[in-house]
């Protein structure tokens, strides 16, 4: 795929930098940067713009490229959208070397104060399932699908889909401009938002994949 690249440093004491840059399959203003050492070891944080970088240095430093608009932050691994579709061989070298010089900087590249600053987990799961039962599932139903919310762990949100949704060509549109964009607007503390589905598995799909 265009755009994957591995790029590798030596810091001046010797300890290895490694990004590796996986551009989406499915959108292409969408790239993985799989980071060693691991920018957010155990956590997560969603990044959805400039303004609100105050607790993670690498998303500030980040946000100097331009063409960034979102952030997510989790364990070893950045997931950067940009709002147009992008070269990923250009831009995906800039992000790595912003990913580089924050690790060499020393800096912790999210603060210690971001998950201290998350409530626990059960008040994650009360918020998110009761959204998904006023808002969500609703809207869900009306083309015979369900959504079930199966974990909360840390800030990480694990969902499941059924009914008409399992094995739909269209379920990553609907996880990502529906299902998430609502979760995200209204509690902001998420962190990874995660489909546990298999989607292989369908036998009703309210809008079949086609055949690859």
């Amino acid at each position: 795929m265009p755009g994957e690249a591995t790029h590798s440093w030596r810091t001046r004491d010797g300890a290895r930098v490694r990004v590796t840059v996986e551009p989406s399959a499915i959108y292409s203003n969408v790239c993985r940067f799989v980071v060693e050492p691991a920018p957010y070891p155990g956590g997560a944080i969603h990044v959805p713009g400039k303004a609100s970088a105050s607790q993670s240095p690498l998303a500030r430093r980040l946000f100097d490229i331009q063409e960034i608009t979102e952030l997510l932050i989790a364990g070893d691994y950045v997931t950067v959208t940009t709002a147009q579709p992008s070269d990923w061989d250009n831009l995906g070298a800039r992000i790595a070397s912003a990913i580089r010089d924050q690790i060499q900087s020393g800096t912790a590249s999210v603060s210690p104060d971001h998950g201290m600053s998350l409530p626990p987990a059960r008040v994650l799961r009360e918020k998110v399932e009761s959204l998904i039962a006023a808002t969500i599932a609703p809207a869900v139903a009306s083309h015979g699908g369900e959504v079930k919310l199966l974990d909360v762990r840390g800030n990480n949100v694990y969902l499941e889909f059924a009914g008409g949704c399992r094995g739909c060509g269209m379920a990553h549109v609907t996880l990502k401009y529906g299902v998430e964009r609502i979760l995200r607007e209204r509690i902001p503390e998420i962190g990874e938002i995660l489909d546990t589905t298999d989607h292989a598995g369908g036998t009703n799909p309210y809008y079949a994949p086609q055949p690859r």
